[in-house]
Formats: structure tokens, sequence, C-alpha cells
């Protein structure tokens, strides 16, 4: 390199420069435009070989029009007012007004009044398809049925969930990534007390989201890949914090090679070829273990596994390319005012991570068998946490208008009112079907579909040779009480010979989502932990420390489970999680969590080949203890913005992973790992010729970083 021409030495770098600038500028667009091809309708991401998901299917033929329910209560004005004839008879013109209007699918029902007298409901059918005209059409049902003089209005159904979900979701396009990206700069401007450094890195960061945006976007325009909002957010927050962390460890490594060489372009090839192996083994990591999530049997699940996956290619080549060729640019510059010096090559580390070692080289069992038992301690707290799935009244985390209607809709009428348990069954068994359907406890009543597609007294609508019944049960539709209620019932229809009799409807949506979130986690976390050792292995050339490495994540991914447990009951108030969250923190918190091991143990067995397995954890730790400290805190920051969107998933999900992110770092990665390799000794590299031909220093040699 010191032989060519000093214009040829630009060329390359100012030719990656120009390609990201055109990649930046044409495809930076598409981080806002993705909620364009993205649905929130959350019954396209149920089970797809659940039983709840093939009544969806047969329930289409019984109903005219396609449509998406709005449920309108009216309640007295005042407290335990009673509802008078003259009220009821109000709403059915009010809501019969609305036929024809658009937005309207159909024929809205009469006015029901509550077995207690105090409220009335009606059901206003809307077309599946109003997209986001759909709060415009709300309103203008609620502006209909405020006319009933006397009463309070308010919306319930999933045609109001569904607006309440885009109302959530409506600020993931700007401000989740402001705020991330926000944190970010923050954190980097702190840490590096560099102006353009910071600068640098949020740019590639956000190359690397507007490439993967783009691409997602063409696939799902095509139907390749499904998109909803909880995977549009992931993605934004994965891509930022992991193109950040994978910029971070280059450039701390462009840092040493340029106080070593001082040729800018030398330094920037030095760090690619140094850091590649290591960034490229933790992005194989994250990238397939999301990919083992095609294995489930939830879509969103399956959506989300492609999705991340090119979010983290996407990182991938913006931190080896784009990030080198600035790097190259600016040489010194990158880091000033905190420029580089000839230390820096020597690999002095920041006294914190000196004092740190030593403790460690001190005393290296007590460290981490205290470290191994605190994380077992909080470990034990982890099947505490529940994962049945969240009540109505916990998915959103302020309230919602939804949800405060569903709460009116369930104190005056069964619990079960709205969402009721649809029952496909063969048109010659009807009778029979509805009779083990009434007997079933916890059953309110049964109803068939008429001709005018509702549920009603007449004689029921045969299509296909099928009927529809619904069910409205006793408890609160998302209760386990309810879920208990629905097994039941399809016990007892089940047995009517000769009805293949099907049950759905939105508690059997939830059991089945429950159910398959259990038979996702047996599958597919094995197949991220083997994904994981294999890539270890492959890059540590050792057995005994992979497995190590695996163990001390998922004890750090059961710690982290036992916390939330904790907090999510005590400090925020959740009766439990989402059905997929476990799965979710798993995929994300070990797959990330290896990464920082990767990190540290690629440059401890770079250093061990020369100086001995003891010397080479020490050094090792030094010199990556502040960049992988620092990249732990970005990402913790980064997914912690996640709490900015007002759904419990992913406030579940951003504590999970941040928490779990910041204890992985500065617990696992700093304390337990580097002590137990350094009691083990070099037998920890078996069965490579490193456990075998050592150059070890004496035990007692002054810690040489």
């Amino acid at each position: 390199m010191k032989n060519t021409p000093r214009w040829a030495r630009w060329i390359v770098p100012l030719a990656l420069l120009l390609v990201w600038l055109g990649i930046g500028g044409t495809l930076g667009p598409y981080a806002g435009k993705l909620g364009e091809v993205a649905t929130n309708d959350q019954a396209a991401f149920l089970p797809r070989s659940a039983e709840s998901t093939q009544v969806l299917e047969a329930r289409k033929v019984f109903e005219k029009e396609q449509s998406v329910p709005a449920i309108v209560v009216w309640s007295g004005s005042a407290a335990g007012a009673a509802m008078s004839s003259e009220q009821q008879q109000a709403a059915t013109r009010a809501v019969g007004g609305l036929v024809g209007e658009p937005g309207i699918a159909g024929t809205p029902s009469p006015g029901l009044v509550s077995d207690d007298g105090r409220a009335v409901q009606a059901v206003v059918p809307l077309a599946p398809d109003l997209g986001e005209e759909l709060p415009a059409v709300l309103e203008e049902v609620r502006q209909a049925a405020e006319r009933v003089p006397g009463t309070s209005v308010q919306i319930a159904g999933p045609a109001a969930s569904q607006a309440d979900l885009s109302d959530a979701f409506s600020g993931i396009d700007g401000l989740l990534v402001g705020v991330a990206l926000g944190a970010v700069l923050l954190i980097l401007l702190l840490v590096y007390r560099s102006v353009l450094l910071p600068l640098v890195i949020i740019v590639s960061a956000v190359f690397a989201l507007g490439l993967a945006c783009a691409m997602v976007y063409a696939l799902a325009d095509r139907g390749a890949v499904r998109v909803d909002g909880q995977v549009q957010g992931i993605l934004s927050i994965l891509v930022i914090g992991a193109a950040t962390d994978y910029a971070l460890l280059l450039a701390a490594r462009f840092r040493e090679e340029l106080a070593r060489r001082g040729d800018r372009t030398e330094a920037a090839l030095a760090a690619v070829r140094r850091s590649a192996g290591a960034i490229t083994a933790s992005a194989a990591t994250v990238a397939l273990g999301l990919l083992a999530l095609l294995a489930s049997d939830l879509t969103n699940n399956r959506a989300l596994g492609p999705v991340g996956a090119i979010g983290i290619v996407c990182s991938v080549l913006a931190a080896l390319t784009f990030l080198p060729a600035v790097l190259a640019l600016l040489g010194r510059a990158a880091y000033w005012p905190a420029m580089p010096r000839a230390d820096d090559a020597e690999g002095e580390g920041h006294g914190v991570w000196r004092r740190i070692a030593g403790l460690i080289d001190r005393s290296p069992r007590r460290v981490w068998v205290s470290t191994a038992l605190l994380l077992v301690v909080l470990a034990g707290f982890s099947p505490a946490l529940s994962s049945k799935g969240v009540p109505l009244d916990e998915i959103f985390v302020n309230d919602a208008p939804s949800v405060a209607a569903q709460q009116t809709l369930a104190r005056h009428f069964p619990g079960g009112s709205g969402n009721p348990a649809v029952i496909i069954a063969d048109a010659g068994r009807a009778d029979e079907v509805r009779a083990a359907a009434e007997r079933t406890d916890g059953v309110a009543a049964v109803l068939p579909a008429t001709e005018g597609g509702r549920p009603g007294a007449g004689a029921p609508l045969v299509v296909e040779g099928r009927v529809r019944l619904d069910a409205t049960l006793e408890a609160a539709a998302d209760s386990d009480a309810a879920k208990e209620t629905v097994q039941r019932l399809r016990e007892g229809v089940h047995a009517v010979p000769g009805a293949d009799a099907l049950v759905g409807g939105y508690t059997a949506q939830q059991f089945d989502t429950q159910q398959t979130s259990a038979r996702d986690r047996a599958v597919i976390v094995p197949v991220v932990l083997g994904i994981i050792l294999v890539i270890l292995i492959a890059l540590l050339r050792s057995l005994l420390v992979p497995v190590l490495l695996v163990a001390t994540v998922g004890l750090n991914f059961l710690a982290t489970l036992g916390v939330s447990a904790l907090v999510f009951e005590h400090v925020l108030g959740f009766s439990g999680t989402d059905a997929s969250v476990p799965l979710y923190g798993f995929v994300f918190l070990v797959a990330l969590g290896v990464d920082y091991n990767i990190f540290l143990m690629s440059r401890v067995r770079e250093e061990s080949l020369a100086l001995g397995t003891r010397q080479g954890v020490l050094r090792g730790l030094v010199t990556t203890g502040g960049v992988i400290t620092s990249a732990g805190v970005v990402l913790a920051a980064t997914f912690a913005a996640l709490m900015v969107i007002p759904l419990a998933f992913l406030v579940q999900i951003a504590f999970i992973v941040a928490f779990g992110v910041l204890l992985d770092t500065l617990v696992v990665r700093s304390l337990l790992v580097p002590a137990l390799v350094i009691d083990i000794g070099p037998r920890a590299w078996w069965p490579s010729a490193l456990a075998r031909s050592d150059p070890g220093t004496p035990p007692r040699a002054p810690l040489q970083v």
C-alpha cells in the first residue's frame, strides 16, 4: 500500500462513499414509506393451522358483505340511570340512518337493551378495507349515535380496536426512529467526546435502515412477506442498534490501527480485516436466529424472521463498507478532538477496565461463582412470568377508547358480548350442535346466523351445507375462564357425530395463539441454540468455550425473565405478557447477547495465541471493555425507545431486551465469562491446538496491558 499512488488510494473509499450516498438519497425515504404496505389486521397473524383460523375462513361465506363490526354502546348520562324505550328506539333510528353512507358495509343491528336496563348496544358493520379512512368513519358513527338524548356513547369491537392500534403505530415512522437516533447520538457524544465520529456512525445506521426498508417494502408490496406495526418498529430498532454496534467495534479497531500504523488507508484495511470475522459471526448469529422463526406457526413470527435478517445484513454491509471508507478519508479527524494517541496501539484501556481485569486475575473463581449465583437467584423468579396473553384492558399502555368501551359493554352485558365464540357445523346436525353448545358450562346463549347474516331467532342460514352458530360466553372474552369455556365447548361440539364442528372467534384465537406459542418455543429455542453453538465453534475453533458461552447467555436470559416478572407485576402493573413475548425475548437477547461474547472472545483468542490464555483474557477484556460496554448501552437505549409506542407487547419486549443486554454486558461478559475462562485455563480451548501449546505466562506474572 505504501508504494500505491496517492490518487489510487482515494478511489475505492470515494467510490464506496458515492455508492452509499446514492443509496441513502434514493432509498432513504422508504424508511418512512414502509407503513404503506403494513397491515395491523390482527386476524392476518393467527396460527396457520389452528382451528380458529379455519373458522375465520369458513365464516366468510355467511356474510353477504365482508365487514368489520363496530359495537356502539349507549349508557345513561347519570350513573345507574335506566334506559327508556324511547332511548332504545332512538338508538335504533340513529344507527339505521347510517345505511348507505361511505364506509358502512350493511344494515346495523337494532338496539338491544341490557338485562339490567342501563345500556343499549348495536352493531354497525364497516367496510374491511377502510385503511386511513377508518377513524373518520368511526367519528361519523359516533356523531350519529350521539343523537340519542340523555346518553353517553362509546364504540367497542374489532373496528374500534383496529383504529386504536393504527393510532398507536402512527408515530412509528418518525417518533420511534427519532427517539432511537437521538439516544444513540447523545450516548456516543458523551462516551467518545468526538464531534464527527458519532455523526458518521448515525449516518451509517440511517443508510442501513433506508436500504433495509426499501428491500422489505419491495417484498411486502409483492406479498412475499407480511409487515405489521410491531415488525416495522422492531426492524427500525434492530437495524439502528446492530449497525451502531458493528460500527463501534470497527471504529475502535481503526483507532488502534491508526495509532499503530499512521497511514489512514492501511489502518482502515487492517481494521476491516481484523474485525470482519467477529462482526460477520455476530451478525450471522442474529440473522440465523431470526430466520429460525420461520419454523413458527404464527404468521407474524414468520414475518419477523426474514425482515429482521434483511435488516442485519444491511447493517453489516454499512459497517464494513461505508464506515471504513469514511474513516479512511477522514483519518484522525474522525475522532477530533479526542485524537488517537500512541498508547492506543498498545491496547491501553480505561483505568476502570484495568482494575476489573486485576480483580478477576486475583480471584477468578470467587468472581465467576458469585456472579453465577446472582444470576441463578434472579432466574429463580422466571417461572412467575405468565405468558398466557394480555387482557384487552392491558393491550394499550394508555387509556384507549376501545378498551374503555369494552369495559362498559362487559359491565352491562354478558362478558363475551361483542366477541362470541363462532361455531361452524354441518347443517344436518345443527340442532344437536346447538344443544351441545347450550349445555356447555360458561355459555350464556347460542343463536344461529340467519338470512340477514346476523345472529337471531329465525331459521339458520345454510350455505354449502354448513351453518354458523354464535355462542356468547358468560366470562370476558379475554379471560382465562373464557378460554376454559372454549375448550369445553370444543369438546362438546366435536363429540356430535357427523357434525364436523369447528369453534373459532376471538377467545379461541387467543387460546390457539397461546398453544401455538408454547409449541414454537419448544421447537425454535433448541434450533437457535444449535445455530449459535455451531457459529461459535467455527469462530473460536473450540468446543468447550462455545458451550460455556451458550450456557452463560441462557442463564442471563432466565435471570432477565425473573427480573421482568417482578417489574411487570409490581412496577408496571401487567398481569402477564403476550404469548409471543418470551420467544421474541429469547431470540433477541440470546442472539444479541452472544454478540458481545463474540466480540470479547474473538479478541481473547487472538491475544491468547501470542500471550497465553490468562494474559489473552485480561488483555482482551481491557482492550474491548470500553467499546463493548458502549455498544451494549447503545443497544439497550435503542430497544428502550420502543416504549414510546403505547402497546404492552412492545413495552415488554423493550424492557426484556434492554435490561438483558445491560445485564449481559456489565455482568456476564465483563465478569462471569473472563473469570470462568481464566479459572479453567488453556483447557477452555479444547480440543484446539491452543489448549495443548498455550504460550502461557507464569500465574503471578504482571498484567500485560
